[in-house]
């Protein structure tokens, strides 16, 4: 979830992001379940009908499966329904349509090629074997609660399932107004209720595409590690996963107070109220220029939002005391994950990318960073604790830790205070993308888990030209995953609050005490709390 503070408010071009690929029950599998065509196709009976898939490079590939019915109508703003049966067979060779989004546009034409309508809310898997047995990864993708779309070809998972021998899954779930306001008259995060209604999807029919329902792993990045995190803290995801993967986790929760008031503020934009029946009448694809137009302004609602007015997005997890009843850092140190094994994990360089992306970098002053350190700092004093920083590191800094580092290491923490079991890591390998500049940024992860060096954030943060060492990395990173989502065990020791042994992801890796132990102090005895509303 990027945001950015400055005298001068940034434009983060996600655009730039979107026209390279995108951003950011049945019970056990029979035999006359599944009949092989001759034009290697496969077929696959779920709950709600059948559905044909495709053999590709030795996986078979289903695209596009309704978990849910369509949000639209009379379903609006509700918690989802689940999808209606069907006759026959459903072909599922194609993604999904994309939930509504920011942008409106996907890009340039042929940056992402995704069907037109209203059935967002669909899954994808990709599974060495029907006939098999497997463990499950499953996929949540990430865009600042905004942006996402399971189709991009960023999250391509044929290398993380023939790698692993695992089953993949990943799905769409709602975004921004439609998944992630506070509206009166429906349910809280609806994006999160989406994600739950996958889940059990998987939990009652996985078995028939050969993984098995009770080796589930979630894995998420950004805003997804975000979900992760909340869905551990959620009554209704409990036990519908056994591990947990956590990428750069944002420490953004709002209460219901401030949630409603984002909310108002985006109806206003419409002259609408913030119901229910007023956000209805609306065509969803219409009604994501009000956020996009509220934000574009969001530093007016400052004396009333605090930091989240400083941010380029105003779309989080509600915890409304329902659907999410706490945040997951009080839910975690409360034993609610115990028993689920969780890695969880940042990049050491995370803010430079949006500081780049907002053609920022070099440009950085005193006054950003003085603006920076009194909104977001914890209270420690971070030019004593980095004397030998200039402004432009102390901004970046100071960001990266409230945004992203912070939060992630906390966490781990909390977890392995609780008596569960958390796996630590940092990303520190100097992405060579633009000549290095970018360090080791938010999003790098992505590439290197999915090897899509090509597609989403591929071509900005790794160089073709210098693939060998990328490969290596990603085949580690990679192979630590599929190992954690087999075994429990990513092939480090777990984390605790004496020796706070971390994987370091670099080359070479190591394992070593947590890297950025002066961070860690200065935010110690801070806690993350649901963001307030600052004015009645």
């Amino acid at each position: 979830m990027p945001d950015a503070v400055g005298e001068t408010q940034f434009t983060v071009d996600y655009r730039y992001l979107l026209e390279r690929g995108g951003i950011g029950a049945v019970g056990d599998a029979r035999p006359d379940d599944r009949v092989e065509s001759r034009m290697a196709e496969f077929d696959v009976r779920t709950a709600a009908g059948t559905v044909r898939g495709r053999v590709e490079d030795g996986l078979t590939v289903f695209r596009g499966i309704p978990f849910a019915e369509p949000p639209v109508g009379e379903l609006r703003f509700l918690a989802p329904e689940p999808a209606r049966a069907w006759d026959g067979v459903r072909e599922a060779f194609e993604f999904g349509p994309p939930p509504p989004q920011d942008m409106g546009s996907l890009g340039r034409p042929g940056a992402i090629v995704a069907a037109e309508g209203d059935d967002w809310l669909t899954v994808n898997v990709w599974t060495p074997d029907p006939a098999g047995r497997r463990p499950v990864l499953v996929w949540i993708y990430g865009g600042a609660y905004r942006l996402g779309f399971s189709g991009s070809p960023g999250y391509d998972a044929r290398h993380i399932a023939r790698d692993g021998d695992l089953v993949v899954v990943s799905f769409n779930y709602r975004l921004g107004i439609e998944g992630f306001t506070q509206i009166e008259g429906a349910p809280a995060n609806r994006g999160l209720l989406d994600q739950v209604a996958a889940l059990e999807w998987v939990r009652d029919n996985i078995a028939a595409f050969g993984g098995d329902p009770g080796q589930v792993t979630i894995v998420g990045e950004s805003a997804g590690a975000g979900a992760v995190a909340a869905l551990l803290a959620m009554p209704s995801a409990a036990g519908l996963f056994r591990r947990a993967v956590a990428q750069s986790v944002p420490g953004v929760f709002l209460s219901p107070e401030l949630g409603a008031d984002i909310t108002t503020a985006i109806a206003a934009e419409l002259d609408l109220a913030p119901t229910v029946a007023d956000l209805s009448t609306v065509d969803p694809r219409e009604l994501t220029g009000a956020g996009a137009a509220m934000s574009a302004n969001i530093i007016r609602h400052a004396g009333r939002w605090g930091q989240v007015a400083y941010s380029l997005s105003p779309f989080a997890p509600v915890v409304d005391g329902e659907v999410l009843p706490t945040t997951p850092w009080a839910a975690l140190a409360a034993g609610a994950a115990r028993d689920v094994e969780l890695v969880v994990g940042h990049n050491r360089d995370e803010y430079r990318l949006f500081i780049a992306l907002a053609g920022q970098l070099g440009k950085i002053g005193a006054e950003d960073a003085e603006l920076a350190l009194r909104v977001y700092g914890p209270g420690g004093d971070y030019r004593a604790a980095f004397p030998d920083a200039s402004a432009a590191r102390l901004y970046e800094l100071v960001h990266s830790d409230w945004l992203f580092r912070m939060p992630t290491l906390r966490l781990a923490q909390e977890q392995a205070a609780a008596g569960g079991r958390a796996f630590m890591y940092e990303l520190t390998w100097q992405s060579s993308g633009m000549g290095g500049e970018l360090g080791a940024c938010h999003g790098l992860d992505g590439p290197l888990l999915f090897r899509t060096f090509d597609a989403h954030l591929g071509p900005l943060l790794i160089d073709p030209a210098a693939p060998e060492e990328a490969e290596a990395l990603s085949a580690r990173f990679r192979g630590a995953w599929t190992a954690f989502v087999a075994t429990g065990d990513p092939g480090w020791p777990a984390y605790d609050d004496d020796q706070r042994l971390v994987q370091v992801f670099d080359t070479p890796s190591e394992v070593v005490p947590y890297p950025e132990e002066t961070s860690r102090r200065l935010w110690e005895a801070h806690t993350f709390g649901a963001l307030p509303l600052l004015q009645g």
